[in-house]
């Protein structure tokens, strides 16, 4: 196919691989209207993406542009982010490939989003890029996919429907399925890789933030205490809850570390966990977590990990990933607690304390099917369609943000909502 020189609206990049697929899928409906393509580093195998997606969608597919790059090219990088205002980058681990797109973009003043939930791509990339995104004008935002999108936007919009100060949140992640659980991956390679090479680079994450972030937030009083490890909950018909592994808290703290910067806004303490119905399937994770962790420390200990998924997750990780049954009819539901004072109380800067403990509470969730890859593909297209449509919105000119800061006062969530997802308020007492 030859490439049509006109500058496209959207460019998916990283078209042929697993997320990727389920990206152009759900951009039928959602990019309609709008110029768009896909991109990668084989021609061919790009085409035979868009016959596969569009034999599924029933749809003909064959005019789509299709353009190349290849991430150990720089000039392709950059030639290809010259083609469209937003690049929406599917090509993980993001550790190890994504600082390059990041580049390609903000040298040809393209936009940026992806799916990144690694903590220390993410911060590093905001520590590195934000002023010269700034100063270029460009967007780049990351972990624009399930579960950082119902965590930071479920945030806002628990903040948003308080009327008071909001002074803590706690998140409990619920996944259940509409059939039962008869074997079979859960999750595709790409999510282990990420997560693998999250754990190895934990320990630097201390020292990135000492840089990222010079001045440390107020002490805020009451402070959020954690929960015990294990622990029912009552916020799930009385299901068992953990500490959630995954970077959640880490991409809220820094959309409330943007707003206490930027609008001098009291942040809201956050604490993360995930629901269980059965103890027995919190000890089996709990067991494949701790050799999980432990292996991660050795540069051995990774290679088996990487070498052998589907050994070291009894059979929940492959390279082929989880079946389109399955993932159809699989449901997510991200509860939340939210705690702080009424409007009447005063409060006149951030770091003034209130003199009376929060009473008022707000329940709230966020929920939605195919959380892995339904909704994560969808969350990731809005999320570019929303800097198209709506930068005048969004913070500054440019810089490198969560999706919390970036998106907090569009019509984000509303369209989110058109698409899939719910977000509702339980009850305020």
């Amino acid at each position: 196919m030859e490439q049509n020189e006109e500058k496209l609206d959207i460019v998916i990049f990283g078209a042929s691989g697993f997320t990727g697929k389920y990206t152009i899928f759900e951009g039928i409906k959602l990019l309609e209207g709008l110029r768009w393509g896909i991109a990668g580093r084989s021609q061919e195998k790009l085409r035979e993406t868009l016959a596969e997606v569009g034999k599924k969608a029933n749809k003909d597919l064959s005019k789509i542009t299709i353009l190349t790059a290849d991430l150990k090219d720089t000039e392709s990088l950059t030639q290809l982010a010259k083609r469209c205002k937003v690049l929406i980058n599917c090509c993980g681990p993001y550790r190890l490939y994504g600082e390059a797109v990041v580049r390609a973009c903000i040298e040809a003043g393209t936009h940026h989003v992806d799916v990144s939930g690694e903590a220390q791509y993410m911060e590093r990339m905001q520590l590195e890029y934000h002023q010269q995104a700034q100063e270029r004008g460009v967007y780049v935002v990351s972990a624009c996919g399930f579960d950082s999108i119902p965590a930071d936007m479920g945030t806002v919009f628990l903040e948003r429907e308080f009327d008071g100060v909001l002074n803590s949140a706690e998140s409990y992640l619920q996944l259940t399925s509409k059939i039962p659980y008869n074997g079979g991956a859960v999750l595709h390679y790409g999510t282990w890789e990420s997560a693998v090479h999250e754990v190895a680079t934990e320990k630097d994450l201390r020292s990135l933030r000492s840089k990222l972030f010079k001045t440390p937030l107020p002490k805020l009083l009451p402070q959020l205490k954690n929960r015990m490890p294990l622990h029912k909950t009552d916020m799930i018909n009385g299901w068992w809850a953990v500490p959630f592994p995954g970077a959640d808290s880490a991409v809220v703290m820094r959309s409330q570390r943007h707003f206490y910067d930027v609008e001098q806004k009291r942040p809201v303490q956050m604490k993360t966990y995930i629901a269980f119905a059965s103890l027995l399937r919190i000890f089996g994770i709990g067991f494949v977590a701790s050799i999980f962790a432990i292996l991660c420390r050795f540069k051995i200990g990774r290679k088996w990990l990487l070498k052998h998924p589907k050994f070291f997750t009894f059979g929940y990780c492959s390279h082929e990933g989880p079946s389109e049954r399955l993932m159809e009819n699989a449901q997510f539901t991200m509860h939340f607690r939210g705690l702080g004072w009424d409007k009447t109380e005063k409060m006149l800067h951030p770091n003034d304390q209130f003199k009376s403990l929060p009473r008022k509470e707000i329940i709230a969730k966020v929920s939605g099917t195919n959380p892995g890859y339904g909704a994560t593909c969808v969350s990731l297209i809005v999320a570019a369609v929303t800097i198209l449509r709506e930068s005048d919105k969004m913070p500054g000119s440019g810089g490198v943000y969560p999706p919390g800061a970036a998106y907090a006062k569009t019509s984000f969530i509303e369209q989110l909502c058109e698409n899939g997802f719910k977000f509702e308020v339980v009850r305020v007492k």
